[in-house]
């Protein structure tokens, strides 16, 4: 086999296999004659030859594409996720219960870890990070609570106003407070625009962290339509606000949990212009903006905030270590309600952490990781998608996420994802239950999937025995 028809068999294989995905973009010729260290004119060859047997096109000005064929359009929409249906008002919110047993069982060592929430600290640079922390230690030996104090140390606070500049969003460093995790910077902003009794719009699905937030605090759910690409139905959104008193609205614009949408720009602009003509605060979740699959950063919700009512939540646990739990906010106008109430309930961010993730921003390649992890969750994404599709029965979804590290499934109507939850715990496997993401029993047949832990056979193995466990929970 000559060194051209090897490539493009090796790349078609990505193809057939889901590693590639119809309408995805395969590397330059440039590109592919570094890796495969291959002649110019070699790769050309073999991109010729895909052409011909309609693998790939060619598209003028944007490089090579795998074609999608009449067929795979056809097959492609029967496995779409829908737009979810609106959900009437939640009485109360009771989810916690549920989602602490069911991360107590994903935590076992011995479980296979598809249902975990976390990513795969195997990826993280977390020896680095210690090794900082070890030296601030030793190199400071006296500290106060002073130290520690709201908004957070001036030095990570920089590396973070900092970062924000990198990607093309200009924030002002004096409006950031450093928080435990994005989960504190959550319930911090919630409490800063929202009181017990008031009403709180939420996508459907959500992630679970913001129902905890509204159940905390004596807070009901409303659920929002919303489309597994581009997100919250804005038009079912402008009709509630119409319609009844809503104190805030949480969304997750850029790779949702569980969908893993990335919103359009154009949406993200109509929703906060719909929210600024209603004066309804928009506190936005943006822990996986660094684990895009694309070309560019993801547009926060916040890069659009003209009237300070975007509080933007986000936090280094997805993409660093989740291990220190660092967070922070950017509360707009609400800032200095979100500091002291960050007084009032955790009163510090311990230093040391702080001080270690700055020094790491500052001194390491923090962008050579995370190109590294983005390239591992892109490819384990399509894996799995494609190993789902294949081994669970006909009937099964996907969703199609564009960054993140979770998978959205919609399994057959009959099958209850608590069920299979308990026989999948049975064979050594966790799944995340779809109960977890609603106040309702609207997901009962859906499950979230976590591609981050390095593809193996022991995964592979895994999901097959689960798509078994679907196929049984049918008859």
């Amino acid at each position: 086999m000559k060194l051209y028809e090897k490539l493009a068999k090796d790349i078609e294989s990505q193809v057939r296999r889901g590693v590639l995905r119809h309408g995805d973009r395969i590397p330059s010729v440039r590109q592919s004659s570094q890796h495969h260290k291959l002649s110019i004119t070699t790769v050309i060859h073999a991109y010729l030859l895909l052409e011909s047997k309609g693998v790939i096109e060619s598209r003028p000005q944007s490089g090579y594409f795998v074609r999608l064929t009449p067929a795979d359009a056809v097959n492609g929409a029967a496995n779409e996720l829908v737009t979810s249906k609106p959900i009437a008002v939640s009485a109360q919110v009771d989810v916690s219960r549920l989602v602490l047993s069911t991360l107590r069982l994903i935590g076992a060592e011995s479980a296979a870890p598809l249902g975990s929430p976390y990513p795969d600290p195997k990826l993280f640079p977390f020896d680095k990070i210690n090794r900082y922390a070890y030296n601030i230690g030793r190199r400071k030996t006296q500290w106060g609570v002073t130290d520690e104090l709201p908004p957070g140390n001036p030095h990570l606070i920089r590396q973070v106003a900092r970062r924000y500049l990198e990607n093309g969003v200009s924030v002002d460093p004096n409006e950031i407070v450093v928080t435990v995790g994005a989960t504190e910077a959550i319930n911090l902003c919630l409490q800063a625009v929202a009181k017990p009794g008031d009403t709180v719009a939420v996508e459907s699905p959500t992630f679970y962290a913001m129902l905890h937030a509204i159940e905390r605090m004596g807070m009901r759910a409303i659920e929002v339509a919303t489309h597994p690409r581009e997100g919250i139905d804005i038009g079912a959104l402008s009709r509630i606000l119409d319609t009844r008193r809503i104190a805030a609205c949480m969304v997750m614009p850029n790779f949702q949990n569980p969908l893993g949408f990335l919103m359009p720009d154009e949406k993200k602009r109509e929703l906060v212009k719909l929210l600024e003509h209603h004066d309804v605060p928009a506190i936005e979740s943006d822990v996986y903006n660094e684990l895009y699959f694309g070309d560019a950063h993801p547009t926060p919700l916040k890069a659009y905030d003209t009237k300070g009512l975007v509080l933007h939540c986000a936090s280094f646990s997805k993409s660093l270590t989740s291990a220190y739990r660092i967070g922070w906010a950017i509360p707009g106008r609400y800032r200095d309600q979100v500091e002291k109430f960050k007084f009032l309930n955790t009163l510090t961010t311990p230093s040391i952490p702080q001080l270690a993730i700055a020094e790491y921003l500052e001194n390491d390649g923090y962008e050579h990781h995370l190109r590294r992890v983005r390239k591992v969750y892109a490819q384990q994404a399509n894996l799995m998608a494609a190993t789902v599709m294949r081994f669970f029965p006909e009937g099964t979804r996907t969703s199609h996420p564009m960054g993140g590290y979770v998978l959205w499934v919609e399994l057959p109507p009959d099958v209850d994802s608590m069920k299979l939850y308990q026989l999948a715990l049975q064979q050594g496997i966790t799944v995340g239950p779809g109960y977890m993401f609603s106040t309702t029993n609207s997901y009962r047949n859906f499950i979230r999937l976590n591609y981050s832990y390095t593809w193996s056979p022991e995964i592979e193995k895994a999901l097959i025995t689960v798509g078994k466990l679907v196929s049984a929970c049918m008859r």
